[in-house]
């Protein structure tokens, strides 16, 4: 489970995913939480950690004087009438992270080392200014400042997230690596498996994709499948490299083919193949397609939230830039954050293909292609003037020459099947999606349904789950910021959503991308 913070309220849903309280007590929890998250300011990670560690012994929390106090004398009252109040496989894995960070830091003292911003900020090339708002522009100033970066870029779909932009693309010192610069959900991925089937299937078997993908698909706050088609990436000696990655196995196994809430997806759809293309490899022609968008589950976001604060422990920065602290590759921190990074990427790679194994084998069909690709992550590249470095790719598609990639649109709107240039000034970097045009808070209050489902329904789509916060008009147009790219990218199909499954509503933790 990852718990990032967000603006928004905290809910019923997210308190019983750490345990099992009683309904007599989500007001008292509810107003509790809410009053540490919306009044006292602390981040949702914070408040659930709180929660956690209050739920696991009550006794020490009722008697003595802190911000939940009186919820705990509650709590401790109850378990002392013989009432059952237990923590959930979430609730414990966030005490194991916090218990796993204490130890390492009585192991090993922590030695900061504080940094300052340089005067002049790298060069660094803007696709699609015109689409881009001023706080991505302003964060990604900050990035090229920073004494380890060499190089930046910003594409077309960019906006503003934690420390580096959504759409940021940033290279630093060969040895560097910046948690925060590859993001919470690491490896987040696309997945496309186009099938020899007509498009027609679509409008005489939708009742039928609709039920396959329904249930071969499990998404968000406890979705775990025990039904597995290939659980070999389980097997990789990186599981027991580190007392972090070992405690968070057992969960990764259980979620091994289960996708992410926010704006991932798993849809039926229609690519459009303009060309007869040597490296895409299908003739020209439509075919029914199945697109999924997904990342490292509670594994990699707990790898990064972990990594992340210890970088920022390490490395103090002025405040503006804090959340781009990184690791240095040349200590234990920064091999341990490079191993679950790497470990994190297999594993998402392994649940695409456990989701789309699946659907193929309930469709009795083998696809006839399967183009894929990584974004949230970092790789060590030689950069175009030959040095090394090592370039993270926030929420930005790996473009080098005759590189395959996807880039997808919003719930309504097309993606495309990218082939790329290899640009030198992107960093051999394209957008990963269309971007977001206002945050999930203000979709909530300034979309409603009815709008979202005009617009579906227009479209011809399906919807299974979503909410507000994912609406297609909270997206860019996804049309003008493919345009915006041309540099760097040949477009060689087009996706056309037709069924679409998300999380459902109000099973949300909040992401950044």
């Amino acid at each position: 489970m990852i718990f990032v913070a967000m603006d928004t309220p905290i809910t019923i849903d997210e308190i019983i995913f750490l345990a099992n309280v009683p309904e007599n007590l989500h007001a008292s929890f509810l107003r509790v939480a809410n009053g540490l998250h919306e009044r006292a300011k602390y981040p949702k990670d914070k408040v659930f950690l709180m929660l956690a560690k209050m739920l696991n012994d009550p006794k020490k929390y009722a008697f003595s004087k802190n911000k939940v106090t009186n919820l705990a004398k509650t709590v401790y009252d109850l378990k002392k009438s013989g009432a059952t109040i237990s923590l959930t496989e979430d609730g414990k894995e966030l005490l194991l992270n916090e218990e796993t960070a204490l130890t390492l830091v009585e192991k090993e003292p922590q030695s900061k080392n504080t940094f300052n911003l340089r005067e002049e900020k790298l060069h660094y090339a803007i696709f699609g200014k015109e689409h881009i708002e001023e706080g991505a522009l302003l964060q990604m100033e900050t990035a090229v400042s920073l004494p380890v970066s060499v190089a930046g870029a910003l594409m077309p779909d960019a906006h503003q997230g934690y420390g580096l932009p959504i759409g940021g693309v940033l290279a630093t010192e060969a040895d560097k690596v910046i948690p925060y610069a590859v993001g919470v959900d690491i490896a987040c991925r696309m997945c496309m498996s186009v099938f020899d089937i007509s498009p027609d299937y679509l409008k005489r078997e939708p009742h039928l994709l609709k039920k396959i993908l329904t249930e071969n698909t499990k998404f968000g706050m406890g979705g775990e499948t025990s039904r597995k088609y290939d659980e070999s990436v389980m097997d990789k000696p990186e599981w027991e490299a580190t007392k972090l990655i070992r405690g968070l196995k057992d969960k990764a196994y259980r979620q091994l083919g289960t996708s992410g809430t926010g704006n991932h997806f798993v849809e039926w759809g229609i690519v459009e193949v303009f060309e007869n293309d040597e490296l895409l490899n299908l003739p020209k022609g439509e075919y029914l397609s199945l697109l999924s968008h997904s990342g490292s589950r509670g594994f990699g976001g707990n790898v990064a939230n972990y990594y992340s604060k210890l970088a920022m422990q390490k490395t103090v920065l002025p405040k503006q830039a804090a959340h781009l602290a990184w690791l240095d590759l040349n200590t234990g921190e920064g091999q341990e954050y490079w191993i679950g990074m790497n470990l994190a990427g297999d594993y998402a790679s392994a649940n695409h293909h456990e989701i789309h194994n699946k659907i193929a084998r309930e469709l009795r069909e083998k696809p006839l292609r399967i183009i894929e690709n990584h974004h949230n992550f970092a790789w060590k590249e030689t950069l175009a003037d030959g040095s090394e470095a090592i370039v993270h790719r926030k929420g930005a598609t790996p473009a080098g020459v005759d590189e395959l990639g996807i880039i997808p649109g919003s719930m309504s709107q097309p993606g495309y099947v990218i082939r790329g240039k290899g640009n030198a000034e992107s960093l051999s970097s394209a957008s990963h999606g269309a971007g977001r045009v206002m945050s999930r808070t203000k979709a909530f209050t300034n979309t409603t349904r009815s709008q979202m489902n005009k617009i579906l329904q227009d479209a011809g789509i399906q919807l299974i789950g979503g909410d507000l916060d994912e609406s297609p008009m909270v997206y860019k147009n996804i049309d003008d910021v493919i345009a915006a790219q041309s540099e760097l990218v040949t477009v060689l199909a087009k996706f056309s959503p037709k069924i679409v499954r998300m999380a459902d509503a109000n099973r949300k933790e909040g992401r950044e991308d």
